[in-house]
């Protein structure tokens, strides 16, 4: 390798560890409550963010002027869903996982709610992010909120307000 070349590598390398050290910690918190582990025990989630990074930095010289974090946070949604929703690869297994509010909702409604509420990402450009019409990501994050705000113990309301009887 010439020493252009490799002056090159170590700038990049050095930029990308920069991004990942003012960026990693929410970009993890982001991958847990998508996978819904807990904060200390988060594999997949690690695993998520891995491949999320990965992907960042192999792309990193391709960027352009785009946010990194944008760039990476994509990928993390799009690559949750397609494991969480499609199961290939298994990197999403369902099992059962310790209470908290996020355990309730399915991952396509977590996504959703991570995405709106904990990024912060309007609902035409989750719409647009996941591929799905702005009036389906307004109906997958009502219900995912009424699911959260639900208190626990109380069933959901019956279908024409009637309410469940209990046997």
């Amino acid at each position: 390798m010439r020493p252009r070349h490799a002056s090159e590598n170590v700038h990049r390398a050095r930029e990308f560890e920069a991004y990942v050290a003012g960026a990693g910690g929410r970009l993890l918190h982001t991958a847990t409550l998508l996978t819904a582990e807990p904060r200390d025990a988060n594999p997949l989630a690690r695993r998520l963010l891995t491949l999320a990074l990965a992907h960042t930095y192999a792309c990193w010289d391709r960027l352009h002027g785009e946010d990194p974090y944008d760039h990476t946070r994509r990928y993390l949604a799009t690559r949750f869903a397609h494991g969480a929703w499609h199961r290939h690869g298994g990197l999403l297994r369902s099992r059962p996982r310790p209470g908290g509010p996020l355990t309730a909702l399915s991952p396509q409604e977590r996504l959703v709610l991570v995405l709106r509420l904990h990024e912060g990402i309007a609902e035409e450009q989750t719409a647009a992010l996941l591929g799905l019409p702005a009036e389906r990501v307004r109906a997958v994050f009502n219900r995912a909120m009424a699911t959260v705000l639900r208190p626990p113990g109380n069933p959901a309301p019956a279908v024409g307000g009637a309410r469940a009887v209990p046997s």
